[in-house]
């Protein structure tokens, strides 16, 4: 399944690439729900659900950025210098702070702790 998942996101950005809409709005829906599914299926590993939930947000935020490309609503201000792209830069964020939670404050607590599935 994270091959595959790696095949849809690869589609997803080569629509993106080549301002091909179809392709990329469709390839979001595949990619982003077996992002979900990879991560619910690791929610008892604390390090690859924090990882997994990255690629979540990750996916998401890209995604959202390809979509205000293709509307051309990318570079219109929100507020002041903030534009619509900028929106995408919430769930890289939450992403940062899955990863910022794993190494910063998880890992350290339970630096003997082997994870397993």
């Amino acid at each position: 399944m994270e091959n595959l998942h790696i095949v849809f996101w690869l589609f997803k950005d080569i629509g993106w690439c080549l301002i091909y809409k179809p392709l990329g709005i469709v390839m979001i829906f595949p990619t982003l729900i077996i992002s979900i599914v990879i991560a619910f299926r690791t929610r008892h590993m604390v390090s690859e659900l924090c990882h997994n939930l990255a690629i979540t947000f990750w996916i998401t935020a890209n995604s959202y950025w390809m979509i205000s490309e293709f509307m051309a609503i990318d570079t219109l201000p929100v507020y002041s210098w903030l534009t619509y792209k900028h929106l995408a830069l919430i769930p890289f964020f939450i992403g940062v702070f899955c990863l910022a939670y794993y190494y910063l404050i998880w890992q350290p607590k339970h630096p003997n702790e082997i994870e397993t599935m």
